[in-house]
């Protein structure tokens, strides 16, 4: 009896089903490459669309090579622990701020230099110029991380107040204001002359109505999201501070990749970055909209005095004495002098 030999296995359908008389055709297996993208925000936050919307885009242009799991609503921890867990191999990619880096690698802050910058044409100048180049490798050499392109929009902070308003730095000297508790947030204030108290968010509303505060500084959809809208009335646009999220992927994961697929993740990536900016920007004008409906009253301020009030406190020089003149001297080329 001549011996058989199968030549590719049965597909587990037709053996289920008993069809065994169909024709079988071997196909070479495709490794498939899983990554986790982790981060905090919910899932209506643009943060998690435009991250959907990347995977999307991989799992095409990949042809199902690669596959991308997006873990919203902090399920793989807090953002600080993201970070630990890229640095350590664990966890593929996660979105993080410059304030969450800057806790590893000083330098991150740098884009959150007080009045750095007065508008996006500034900050995207330099994040997708030679600031942004140097950030990148900087958290590559030091932190071990591979940051895309594209910084995505974390948002210009304002401050917002009951009834006073703020047009220039001597309107703050005195000004009992709401600011979140790290130490460059209540350095900045104090350098004005404000008095800068860290209140627990969940607390601000009340505050705000009690007049233990004046005022709150922090990006704009928070007073519409917080409800204080019914406690604020005057917007001033002071954008004293902006910071980003850097798409920061684990170098062990980055390195396994082909180019191909490097490629093809940074492209998605990078685009998908494009379109949170937009929508980010897109929001903010539609919250603010709202909030000018509701009677909140907006106003530009006189950013130079503010810059002139934080150059005679010694407020730059302290900057320059943490970042290095390398850094410092690039933020200036777009920043302008700050010193």
């Amino acid at each position: 009896m001549p011996k058989i030999v199968l030549t590719a296995p049965i597909p587990r359908r037709a053996a289920l089903t008993g069809a065994l008389a169909a024709p079988f055709v071997a196909r070479p297996a495709r490794a498939e490459i899983v990554w986790r993208i982790g981060h905090s925000a919910p899932t209506d936050f643009p943060v998690h669309t435009r991250l959907l919307q990347a995977a999307a885009a991989i799992a095409k242009k990949s042809g199902g090579e690669m596959r991308v799991e997006v873990r919203p609503n902090g399920e793989m921890g807090a953002p600080v622990g993201l970070l630990s867990q890229v640095r350590a191999g664990t966890l593929d990619a996660a979105p993080l701020t410059g304030q969450v880096l800057s806790a590893s690698f000083t330098g991150a802050a740098l884009p959150m230099v007080g009045f750095a910058f007065s508008g996006y044409d500034k900050v995207w100048a330099a994040m997708d110029g030679e600031l942004g180049a140097f950030l990148r490798q900087r958290l590559n050499d030091r932190l071990g991380i591979v940051a895309m392109n594209r910084v995505w929009d974390f948002g210009f902070r304002i401050v917002s107040t009951g009834g006073k308003v703020v047009r220039t730095a001597a309107d703050m000297e005195g000004l009992k204001i709401r600011t979140p508790p790290e130490v460059d947030n209540v350095k900045l204030f104090q350098s004005l002359k404000a008095k800068p108290l860290a209140t627990p968010l969940d607390a601000l509303k009340g505050a705000l109505e009690q007049h233990i505060l004046d005022g709150q500084e922090s990006v704009l959809p928070l007073l519409k999201f917080a409800g204080l809208d019914d406690v604020q009335s005057v917007c001033a646009l002071t954008n004293h501070v902006w910071d980003g999220q850097w798409i920061c992927v684990s170098k062990a994961s980055w390195t396994k990749l082909s180019d191909k697929l490097k490629t093809v993740v940074a492209d998605a990536i990078d685009d998908a970055g494009t379109g949170h900016r937009e929508e980010t920007a897109a929001d903010t004008a539609k919250v603010r909209q709202e909030l000018e409906q509701k009677n909140i009253a907006f106003n530009t301020v006189d950013s130079a005095s503010f810059r002139t009030m934080l150059r005679r406190a010694g407020y730059y020089d302290a900057w320059v004495k943490r970042m290095g003149d390398d850094g410092w001297s690039v933020l200036e080329k777009y920043a302008g002098s700050l010193t």
